[in-house]
């Protein structure tokens, strides 16, 4: 996941565009295929012994047309860039009109990102659904059709917006890190957030060699943490998942990267937090070595007032 391109003074969401294109580099070099939205799409569904690389970029800022947008179409490199509509045309965001350059290139895709990019989970229900529902009108008034797939913003949602959510797209994607496989939620579907900070070429070359960590469920199912701050959090996996009780899961509540507490029963995890989730999104990584690293996060959403 990407957000600017050559804008510096926001290191946070930006990456430099050499470094960019290293990033693509790396791929070719390591001979994995781009993944084609349409056939992730057609294909979600079927068990993939083949590892493929998916780029997605949200917000449609102005630099990613004026910097990205380039380089990925002279070398026609797939993509879903995911647009809110309400800034469009804004000053730092793209128009419509270049956003359906963009569009109607075969291996360039658009997503729906919501349409004011608020804090949509700070929302009554009814909010929630009207902001949704008029960046779908306007999608289809622009494109002619509201894009099959979806951005949560800042990667949060309850449940009961992703039942909303399924009635309008056929897959969203979050901000916590992970490899997606067939056993994922289509509605929760997990993305490495790349930047400045976290976009170095090691690490880089570290994250798209990873396998996913395939687990059958997750207790709780809701991620928005109301009132069960620290939650009890119970991770199933199946039966044949090799080295399972050498992994490793590191936790950031009480505003603090440590390892986590950890116990096993059968072939749950439980995790054993230390203290509150103190931002307004708590997070959990877990990895594990199984002829070679596999990796899942998992982002909780905490309520404010």
């Amino acid at each position: 996941m990407y957000h600017r391109f050559n804008e510096n003074k926001y290191p946070s969401t930006n990456i430099k565009m050499d470094i960019f294109e290293k990033h693509i580099q790396v791929i070719k070099d390591k001979n994995y295929q781009f993944e084609n939205p349409e056939e992730f799409k057609k294909k979600f569904n079927f068990p993939k012994d083949e590892k493929k690389i998916l780029i997605t970029i949200d917000d449609a800022f102005l630099s990613f047309y004026e910097n990205a947008w380039p380089f990925l179409k002279k070398n026609k490199i797939p993509f879903i860039l995911f647009v809110s509509t309400e800034p469009v045309g804004k000053k730092g965001y793209m128009t419509w009109d270049q956003i359906k350059e963009v569009e109607k290139e075969k291996f360039a895709y658009i997503g729906n990102h919501s349409h004011s990019h608020e804090y949509l989970i700070n929302l009554s229900f009814s909010e929630f659904k009207n902001d949704i529902n008029k960046s779908i009108n306007i999608f289809k008034s622009q494109l002619g059709y509201n894009p099959v797939f979806y951005s949560h913003p800042f990667g949060e949602y309850s449940q009961k917006q992703i039942k909303f959510l399924r009635e309008n797209f056929e897959f969203a994607f979050g901000q916590h890190s992970g490899v997606i496989d067939v056993n994922k939620d289509k509605y929760q579907l997990p993305r490495f957030p790349i930047n400045e900070k976290y976009g170095d070429l090691d690490r880089f070359k570290f994250l798209i060699d990873l396998s996913p960590l395939q687990f059958k469920k997750i207790n709780p199912v809701d991620m928005y943490l109301i009132e069960n701050n620290p939650p009890n959090l119970i991770v199933e996996f199946f039966e044949d998942q090799k080295n399972i009780r050498s992994i490793n899961c590191f936790s950031d509540e009480g505003n603090k990267w440590e390892k986590s507490n950890v116990v096993f029963k059968n072939q749950k995890l439980q995790i054993i937090f230390r203290d509150k989730f103190l931002f307004r999104r708590g997070r959990v990584n877990c990895s594990l070595n199984d002829d070679g690293w596999r990796w899942f996060g998992i982002q909780f959403t905490v309520k404010t007032d």
